[in-house]
């Protein structure tokens, strides 16, 4: 049934079976504990639905009654806004625009990278070493605090699990001095909201 043929009652979430931006939104679903449908794409033939709401036939698509939102930064934003509790993003002003600050470099810095290793050709070993080393490079910043530069979880660390999630399934293989991300791996793997934000196929990047 297409989407403006049901009530909107409920958010419905389009995403893909494994891309590390929808992977993002769906965390922020899960660490919030909203409900939502969910509709996975299959971006080769993808929904009318998606095609009318949506200009750019892009995931993640957010649909709340008759808002539509498809930037992922926005989505999360809107989420964290929407269901304020708990809260995902500091309280005070400069905390936030820190957090904010990590969250562009992790998108420009590194979720960039990730999408040109998944594009494959000439350009996806140079990105992988890369983000290799960019990560090892800044190992320091996962050991600062339980999670990424907060003793809560917050929309950084949305955008960053599914990122070390996926780092064995890139081929992204990391040395001993960055013990401190496999080890922010470890703690935030083992949160109910990550399990929740896995789709089957993310579920078997990792054994």
């Amino acid at each position: 049934m297409a989407l403006n043929q049901r009530s909107r009652t409920v958010l419905t979430l389009y995403s893909a079976h494994n891309c590390v931006h929808c992977h993002r939104v769906r965390m922020t679903l899960a660490a919030k504990g909203v409900t939502y449908d969910h509709v996975l794409v299959d971006l080769n033939d993808p929904p009318e639905d998606l095609i009318d709401l949506n200009p750019y036939n892009s995931v993640p698509t957010l649909v709340d009654r008759d808002l539509v939102l498809y930037d992922t930064s926005v989505i999360c934003e809107y989420l964290d806004e929407r269901y304020p509790h708990p809260p995902l993003m500091p309280v005070d002003p400069l905390s936030r625009a820190r957090l904010r600050l990590a969250i562009v470099r992790i998108e420009n810095d590194w979720l960039t990278l990730v999408d040109e290793i998944e594009a494959g050709g000439r350009a996806a070993e140079t990105a992988r070493r890369a983000l290799r080393d960019d990560l090892v490079k800044n190992a320091g910043a996962f050991k600062a605090s339980r999670f990424f530069l907060s003793p809560e979880i917050s929309l950084a660390d949305c955008a960053l699990a599914p990122l070390v999630w996926r780092l064995d399934s890139l081929g992204v293989q990391l040395p001993r001095e960055a013990q401190a991300i496999i080890d922010y791996g470890e703690r935030i793997f083992r949160s109910q909201g990550f399990t929740r934000s896995l789709t089957a196929e993310e579920k078997g990047l990792r054994p």
